[in-house]
């Protein structure tokens, strides 16, 4: 007599023989797959891509059993910003010229022919929508400061910087006496969502001044420098040019008086080359021994001047018998 064979075992036994006569496997009601978007691979920037440089988007189909081996399938790509096109890789190329968030949908179609019991083959087809949103952002290109052109000690001014590139930014800045890079942790980092940031900052001493501005997004980073000049609140480049411009106006003044004044001299001299009376009769009283002949000439002169003098010569009177 044969052994009784249990309950839980007959079940077993029971499905061990059905599974020859299971239908072969079917797919999933939708396809399975992934987008793969690559650009650079030097680039460790997660879902950051670069403005107009070519991307390599890819579509990778999840079909572990190969049931798909068979089937034709059509990509029909839409990049978001007004482009599509229908392929039949699974690999294109695209170049987005803006920055921007973009979204890249696919649908995909697989077709392939598969008996059907007492209906010969049939076309069976499936179909799946698969998306990859990618963020376009240029890389800075440089930093435009600007900046009062005068600085007074104790002033608050306002400095605009105006980026070259694609925020969010990070942006880092220091007032140095020399231009140099600024190091790590030297500043405190701020974020910006635009392209344009103010900020503000009063002096408190005069000199020469160093703007180091570091900045930065998610994909490039890049440095400026500006030099400025702090001046004294009571002294201003104004107030040393109005003395000077006043001091030469008085020199050349003085100048052209001396020079008018000289020329009217030489013209009296020439129309009038005799000197006065009183300059004539003391250069002849202190002068005229050096200027006449004899001692009697001398003489003779000073009797005219003076007339209370009497002449040098007594006349003598001449008789004749």
């Amino acid at each position: 007599m044969a052994p009784a064979i249990p309950q839980h075992l007959r079940s077993l036994l029971w499905l061990a023989c059905l599974l020859p006569l299971a239908p072969d496997p079917v797919a999933a009601e939708f396809l399975v797959g992934k987008l793969v978007v690559t650009q650079n691979s030097s680039l460790p920037w997660p879902s950051s891509y670069l403005t107009k440089m070519t991307l390599k988007v890819s579509f990778l189909l999840h079909d572990p059993s190969n049931f798909f081996k068979s089937a034709l399938f059509l990509y029909n790509w839409d990049f978001g910003d007004g482009t599509q096109m229908v392929t039949e890789d699974p690999v294109v190329y695209y170049n987005y010229s803006i920055i921007g968030t973009f979204t890249v949908k696919l649908k995909v179609v697989a077709e392939w022919e598969q008996a059907k019991p007492g209906a010969g083959k049939g076309i069976m087809q499936k179909m799946g929508d698969f998306s990859a949103s990618l963020k376009l952002q240029e890389t800075l290109r440089g930093i435009q400061v600007l900046v009062p052109t005068l600085i007074q000690t104790l002033q608050k001014i306002t400095v605009t910087l105006n980026f070259l590139g694609s925020p969010p930014l990070t942006v880092c800045w220091r007032l140095k006496p020399e231009c140099l890079p600024l190091e790590e942790g030297e500043c405190h980092p701020v974020s910006v969502a635009s392209t344009t940031y103010n900020l503000t900052h009063t002096f408190r001493n005069p000199g020469d001044y160093c703007f180091s501005i570091r900045a930065e997004n998610v994909i490039s980073k890049t440095h400026q420098y500006h030099r400025i000049q702090v001046w004294p609140t009571s002294i201003q480049p104004a107030v040393f040019a109005f003395p000077c411009a006043t001091l030469i106006t008085v020199m050349l003044a003085i100048v052209m008086y001396m020079t008018l004044r000289n020329a009217g001299q030489q013209k009296d001299m020439v129309e009038n080359p005799e000197p006065p009376s009183g300059v004539r009769c003391c250069c002849q009283m202190c002068c005229g021994p050096f200027l006449l002949e004899t001692p009697a000439e001398y003489l003779e002169i000073v009797r005219e001047n003076h007339g209370l003098l009497p002449p040098l010569y007594k006349s003598v009177k001449t008789y004749s018998v």
